[in-house]
């Protein structure tokens, strides 16, 4: 009775896994059935609601790290997620599916737009490791296409309150071969939405404060075209140029003072150090620049390295300056004599020489040798 049991109840669980492996097949086959059917007769050439309008394309953006940026080049790049969504009633279909997930080959079969990035340089596609997109269809025909990105775009930046200052680094997103009249950007979630950040992320030299975003027109290729724009408000952080200009400098100005304290007379001592930190500012200032546009402009920074050099330079010029109005009072001006009075003191020599020659002579006549060479001696 019990082996009865367990065969009926083999056969019963067979039967259920054979029912449920040919629904699943059935139901492959019939969706498999059901692109080929929206597939038929399929234009990718004509864009969805062609001439009835232009078509909306709504679109958002999920940054999941920023930078760096280059002040040098002015550039900046980031990695995203660009997603695009649009409806073509040509891929409606009828099933009990609310959306279906394809693979990107699929993209190949329809219609997609061609959104660039308007002031975009070097910005490419993942690829790793297989190409960075997702691609799903819901019944209704909307179209969800998201793309992961690494975005490489100009960022024309004012410098002059370096690097104090705020930058706005925008970011254009437009069609390449379609007007206004033909594709119509907006944003997804709408201006406020339109661009979300991942938590947790950082940029080592600037704080992200805002990202306003809206919707224009450019003219592009001589012809009205829809922009989606996103202005990306960074703030710079000091610590590295404090550390690496602003402290050295100060501490390079106070070093120079120490030559107030050294005796006028040790020259070699006052020069060395007034040179030496006459080369290093002049090493900072120069150095600071490489990381910098060859603007026509000076910043902030470059205005505080001048300063300090000119406090450095004048402790070098205020020893020449002593030291050139001081030397009189020290006994050590080389003073030029007058060729009468070289002539008048050879002349006096003279005389004085010859009183003390008759002298001596006369000595000799009237007194003993002994008392005459004391005499000379003394004289």
């Amino acid at each position: 009775m019990a082996s009865r049991s367990f065969g009926l109840l083999g056969i019963l669980l067979f039967c259920i896994l054979n029912f449920q492996g040919t629904k699943a097949s059935v139901k492959k086959q019939s969706m498999t059935q059901l692109l080929d059917k929206l597939l038929e007769g399929y234009d990718k050439r004509l864009r969805p609601d062609f001439g009835q309008g232009p078509l909306i394309i709504k679109a958002d953006i999920l940054i999941r790290s920023m930078g760096p940026v280059s002040e040098r080049d002015m550039i900046y790049s980031m990695d995203c997620y660009f997603r695009q969504l649009w409806t073509d009633e040509r891929l409606a279909f009828n099933v009990s599916l609310a959306n279906v997930s394809l693979n990107i080959k699929m993209l190949e079969r329809i219609w997609s737009p061609d959104t660039i990035v308007y002031n975009g340089q070097e910005s490419f596609l993942h690829e790793i490791t297989m190409p960075n997109k997702f691609f799903r269809i819901n019944k209704d025909g909307t179209i969800l296409y998201s793309q992961r990105l690494t975005i490489k775009a100009r960022c024309l930046m004012q410098l002059q309150k370096f690097p104090m200052d705020m930058q706005q680094c925008p970011l254009h997103l437009i069609s390449f071969g379609y007007t206004e009249n033909e594709v119509l950007y907006k944003w997804r979630f709408g201006a406020e939405r339109a661009v979300d950040v991942n938590a947790g992320m950082t940029l080592s030299q600037f704080d992200l404060t805002d990202m306003p975003a809206w919707n224009g027109t450019t003219v592009f290729r001589e012809a009205l075209h829809s922009m989606l724009s996103v202005n990306f408000h960074l703030k710079r952080h000091m610590g590295f140029f404090l550390l690496q200009v602003y402290v050295p400098c100060t501490l390079l100005v106070v070093v120079s003072w120490v030559s107030f304290w050294i005796h006028r007379e040790a020259t070699s001592d006052r020069i060395a150090l007034g040179t030496t930190t006459v080369l290093s500012m002049t090493f900072l200032g120069l150095d600071n620049r490489t990381y910098l546009p060859k603007v026509s402009y000076s910043t902030a920074l470059d205005v505080y390295v001048a300063m300090c050099y000119v406090f450095v330079l004048a402790t070098l010029i205020q020893f020449a300056a002593v030291h050139y109005f001081t030397k009189y009072d020290s006994g050590e001006e080389n003073i030029q004599q007058d060729p009468t009075d070289t002539e008048e003191s050879e002349e006096e020599k003279m005389v004085i020489s010859e009183d003390i020659e008759q002298s001596f002579v006369k000595c000799l006549q009237n007194k003993t040798k002994n008392v005459c060479e004391d005499m000379a001696s003394e004289n």
